[in-house]
């Protein structure tokens, strides 16, 4: 299940990764490139829906997109499914016997021709794998989470790769505005909500990263801290010039939040 709006050159990197799949089912918010077209030409099966959310479009896919297998796999258009991803999913698919009903998926971030195994947090996971009667979502500041705890979340080894920056930086940077004020809402929630310390020190990698997230967004000179985190307490450094950038722009991104939530009057100007 792919989401897509103006996705035709991606998705030419995308399906011939999934062109193992029989059933590929894209999720269009009203493209005007030839994204339906590409999508039809590769086999795939193609819905058309005004976007309303990310979970919203994930959700309305799995539960009236007539998916013919028990378990489906979520992917952006700007995504690429390796072999031993494929593999793995394919063995759990085939034995349908897993104590778990949605699986995290770890995604390798791809910038300027390389993996940037440092500053693109890796593994940085999310849940796109699962039954598919069971494999739902919720919004979670611009993009989603899925429904189940944590600890009945299975994990995949082997990743996805993801080429968030195939349109370039300014497009990077336009959808990244517009997600600033979807983050700063949410920690608007964040800070009216608890969490323990001990979270920090979860053995669970996705656990840890959502609690120093809830707890740096408390702090001052958060652009800052941001750039430090992923260049060089991630060693972002050792991803040489991307690396570089990339630390930069999450800086920005930052800001931008931190921007819009000053003017929803939810942040001090430390």
């Amino acid at each position: 299940m792919i989401l897509t709006l103006d996705e035709s050159e991606n998705l030419r990197r995308c399906l011939p990764s999934v062109a193992w799949c029989d059933d590929i089912v894209v999720m269009d918010s009203g493209s005007r490139d030839d994204t339906a077209e590409v999508a039809r030409k590769a086999g795939a099966r193609v819905i058309t829906r005004d976007f309303d959310s990310f979970a919203g479009q994930r959700n309305h896919a799995m539960e009236s997109g007539g998916l013919r297998h028990r378990w489906t796999l979520h992917l952006d258009a700007d995504e690429v499914v390796t072999p031993g991803l494929r593999e793995e999913m394919v063995e759990i698919a085939r034995e349908d016997s897993s104590p778990f009903e949605v699986y995290r998926v770890p995604s390798r971030l791809m910038l300027m021709g390389s993996w940037l195994r440092h500053a693109g947090m890796y593994p940085s996971y999310q849940v796109r794998f699962g039954r598919t009667d069971r494999l739902r979502f919720v919004d979670h500041g611009h993009g989603q989470r899925e429904v189940q705890p944590l600890a009945k979340v299975g994990t995949l080894t082997h990743p996805l790769d993801h080429y968030n920056f195939s349109k370039g930086f300014n497009d990077w940077f336009a959808r990244h505005l517009r997600y600033a004020r979807q983050e700063a809402l949410q920690n608007i929630t964040s800070r009216e909500s608890t969490m323990s310390l001990r979270a920090l020190v979860d053995r669970d990698p996705l656990a840890r990263r959502r609690a120093i997230k809830h707890f740096a967004n408390r702090l001052p000179a958060r652009p800052w801290l941001r750039f430090l985190h992923a260049y060089v307490l991630r060693l972002g450094f050792l991803d040489g010039r991307a690396g570089f950038h990339y630390a930069v722009m999450l800086g920005i991104y930052q800001y931008f939040i931190d921007l819009n939530a000053k003017e929803l009057g939810t942040v001090d100007d430390r």
